[in-house]
């Protein structure tokens, strides 16, 4: 199963203090909208998402069809309806689907055993 881009995606308080902070530690901004009260950010591999009012607590965050760079892979890659198919296939339980008739950006969520919340968001 291939899950694509990964990055966590942080609930935060004030979306110019948090993006002050991560840049103090290396990150750069390469995504993102402020004005919509969210960014991404880089630092070499890793990725984060800082999101002010979307969501409460963090995520882990996995976009299909996407590389680490915020850019569309080339080949195959696993559509989000086919990672569905497969974690029920395996007794995962799903918090929310998505149709499995259907086609382009879509997401699933889970929890894993302790409770953290993780997205498949395809945007494509």
């Amino acid at each position: 199963m291939r899950l694509g881009a990964f990055s966590v995606s942080l609930a935060v308080d004030d979306l110019a203090a948090s993006r002050e902070f991560y840049e103090k530690l290396g990150f750069e901004v390469f995504g993102g909208d402020a004005a919509q009260n969210w960014l991404m950010l880089r630092n070499g591999d890793a990725v984060i998402g800082l999101f002010h009012g979307m969501f409460e607590g963090s995520i882990l965050t996995f976009n299909p069809g996407w590389s680490g760079e915020g850019e569309p892979v080339e080949g195959e890659w696993d559509d989000v309806r086919v990672i569905q198919a497969s974690l029920r296939q395996a007794g995962v339980e799903l918090a929310d689907t998505v149709d499995e008739d259907g086609s382009g950006p879509a997401s699933i969520t889970l929890a894993d055993p302790d409770g953290n919340t993780i997205l498949i968001d395809q945007h494509r």
